[in-house]
């Protein structure tokens, strides 16, 4: 007698995966687990996605502690006495330091020099930087999702009038260029906040995660909008509408839960777009000012790159890895809540 053939059970929802025999092994590997169980799976074996979120989780710890790593280091962002001497008795005509790089030899006072003309540890305002820039662009990315999924999820549910003035509006948003929107806003807060320093500096980044939410909700919204427009139809959400269920437990209860695949997908590759869109802001003098951030560091030293590299270069290489390790790791992330797109 032959051996039967094993079924096989297709399950749409798993992409590939659910091609899995109808037996005790399918049962144990796929049997109880839900979709998000399921993409964690494929992350931990995405040897890329390690690899990049490894990266990412040690530039946001020397974020995150920066202030600890400086004090330990007895390193500041900051001039100060000793510093300020350095700069005084070691630099040439230049204006490039002495002690330390580019012309003198490695000292763990200044691991990466100190700055020209300024005296300040390079290495204490990379990592202050490196901090700013990431709570900017963790804030922004956090409030843009939010406003995104609540818009979309009321235009998408909505029907009439209502939808067409949400969409109207949404593209109104996508039509306005963003550097117009953030050059209005710089010299407005500098005329008001431009003699008090320190209301300066909180008011920029306040306004600098403004401006990136402003411009940065549209795209998510029309996404969760036309996943939302399919959703509205399927017979869970009609067995809700007739049984009475008020329409807040249904946009948050019933549709939020499925939205959950597309929301950390456009979290994922949204991160990466604020930190570039806040060193660009900030390069061009338009985002934060007077304070440690990745796009001041660079356009500080960006007049020494043929005699002082290093100062210009490791800002400028911390940036491009973490916005790369965030977008690879947002590839990672895509597909493995979507197995259709997997490379």
């Amino acid at each position: 007698m032959g051996i039967p053939a094993t079924e096989s059970v297709a399950d749409p929802s798993l992409g590939e995966e659910s091609l899995r025999p109808s037996g005790k092994r399918g049962k144990e590997n796929f049997h109880g687990r839900s979709p998000m169980q399921i993409a964690l799976g494929r992350l931990r074996k995405d040897p890329v996605a390690i690899v990049c979120a490894v990266i990412v989780l040690l530039l946001v710890l020397l974020g995150v502690f920066a202030p600890i790593i400086n004090n330990v280091l007895h390193i500041s962002g900051e001039q100060s006495g000793k510093y300020a001497l350095d700069i005084v008795e070691s630099t040439d005509y230049t204006g490039t330091p002495i002690v330390g790089p580019p012309h003198g030899a490695f000292t763990w006072d200044h691991p990466l020099g100190i700055a020209p003309s300024t005296a300040n540890d390079n290495l204490a305002r990379l990592l202050l930087g490196l901090r700013t820039s990431l709570l900017i662009a963790t804030l922004a990315t956090i409030v843009s999702t939010l406003v995104g999924v609540v818009v979309g999820l009321i235009a998408g549910f909505s029907r009439g009038w209502l939808d067409r003035i949400i969409s109207f509006v949404t593209d109104v948003f996508l039509a306005f260029p963003f550097l117009l929107g953030a050059l209005c806003v710089s010299p407005i807060l500098i005329s008001y906040f431009g003699e008090d320093a320190d209301k300066l500096a909180t008011a920029q980044k306040f306004s600098l995660i403004l401006i990136l939410v402003i411009f940065g909700w549209m795209g998510l919204a029309r996404l969760i909008r036309g996943q939302v427009l399919s959703l509205r139809e399927r017979e869970f959400i009609q067995a809700a509408q007739v049984i009475g269920a008020p329409t807040r437990r249904i946009l948050f209860r019933e549709l939020l839960p499925n939205l959950v695949a597309p929301i950390v997908i456009a979290v994922s590759l949204g991160l990466p777009a604020y930190v570039a869109a806040e060193a660009g802001l900030s390069f061009l003098g338009i985002g934060l000012t007077g304070q440690p951030s990745l796009g001041q560091i660079v356009e500080a030293a960006r007049g020494y790159y043929d005699t002082y590299p290093l100062y210009l270069f490791v800002p400028v290489g911390v940036i491009a890895t973490l916005v790369l390790a965030l977008n690879l790791l947002g590839d990672s992330v895509r597909d493995a809540f979507d197995p259709k797109t997997r490379r």
